[in-house]
């Protein structure tokens, strides 16, 4: 498994309410594609206009060619179009040997 890490920087309330919504309706998406499997969008609390999604995926050949090149990445796509200049990172992380108890 590997995780892909999205962070985004929205500084209007009104378009963060927009871009929750917009994130809600292509999780569906997410949730159709068997290459994923779990994600999160969380706010930052001191700096609300920062956003962090964590999408786990089963490999990066899965995400980039499995599921990009699948029937749900046009759909995921259409609803956060406008929200891409707002990346300030897009990169993908593995677990090295450094893990907690819990996480195991």
């Amino acid at each position: 498994m590997i995780v892909e890490y999205i962070r985004y920087r929205i500084v209007d309330h009104e378009r963060r309410i927009a871009f929750e919504k917009a994130y809600a309706a292509a999780a569906e998406q997410l949730d159709l594609a068997p290459q994923c499997l779990g994600y999160e969008l969380m706010q930052g609390v001191e700096e609300p206009e920062r956003y962090v999604l964590r999408i786990e995926w089963a490999s990066v050949e899965d995400h980039q060619r499995g599921f990009r090149g699948g029937p749900y990445f046009r759909g995921l796509l259409a609803e956060i179009r406008p929200y891409i200049g707002d990346i300030e990172e897009m990169q993908h992380y593995q677990r090295t040997a450094v893990v907690s108890r819990s996480l195991r």
